[in-house]
């Protein structure tokens, strides 16, 4: 398979795993953990959904299960992916470069439901305090809004809003939501699913989030 055609498959089919079935191995944590602090106040283990809750909120029950080697408390990275497209792109493949240098505790989850097709994963990174998060969102925005206006914009981004403290990409039958509260960036990504899915993890990810 040509780099392109492995592009086009992970953005249509898998931007909720990081392209593991296409891309030989698994992707690349990044070097040494997060590092310790204060977390904002959150652990954002407290915060995350179980699996017997997104097997509730998909539909999915026994079918959807953890991917192995997809859940971890370190950001993970697809290298020959990320350096293939423009800087402003690689969040795609790159958690480091979605979630940024500052993390102060991480976990992201990707479950798959292959009797459907269906991909989902959950994941939040605590920063030190607000203005910290608000930073690495800011700049998340800014990426998606440079690359869902370049040459990949179609392939990776597709149709996206942001708000204030939402971002929302729908690259084809797959798509990204992401949440700032407080000191909390949540990433629910999936494919194959429709948009009430993402938004119900979402929903019931950020309530749990201390704070008004």
């Amino acid at each position: 398979m040509t780099l392109r055609g492995a592009l086009v498959c992970c953005a249509a089919a898998a931007l909720a795993t990081g392209c593991t079935q296409w891309v030989g191995g698994l992707p690349l944590q990044a070097a040494g953990p997060p590092a310790p602090g204060t977390r904002g106040g959150v652990e954002v283990d407290q915060i995350l959904l179980t699996q017997a809750q997104m097997r509730a909120i998909t539909g999915g029950g026994e079918d959807l299960t953890i991917i192995p080697g997809m859940d971890g408390g370190h950001p993970a990275d697809v290298d020959q992916l990320a350096q293939s497209v423009p800087t402003d792109c690689q969040f795609v493949f790159a958690e480091t470069a979605t979630f940024g240098p500052d993390i102060e505790d991480f976990h992201k989850t990707s479950f798959q439901n292959p009797s459907r097709g269906a991909l989902i994963s959950e994941g939040a990174a605590a920063y030190h305090d607000p203005a910290t998060a608000r930073r690495a969102f800011d700049a998340l925005s800014a990426a998606v809004s440079a690359c869902g206006n370049g040459s990949y914009g179609q392939l990776l981004i597709g149709q996206w809003d942001t708000g204030a403290d939402t971002l929302h990409t729908r690259p084809g039958t797959c798509g990204r939501d992401y949440r700032l509260k407080g000191s909390v960036l949540v990433e629910v990504t999936f494919c194959a699913l429709p948009d009430s899915v993402p938004g119900i993890v979402m929903t019931n990810i950020v309530n749990n989030i201390p704070g008004g």
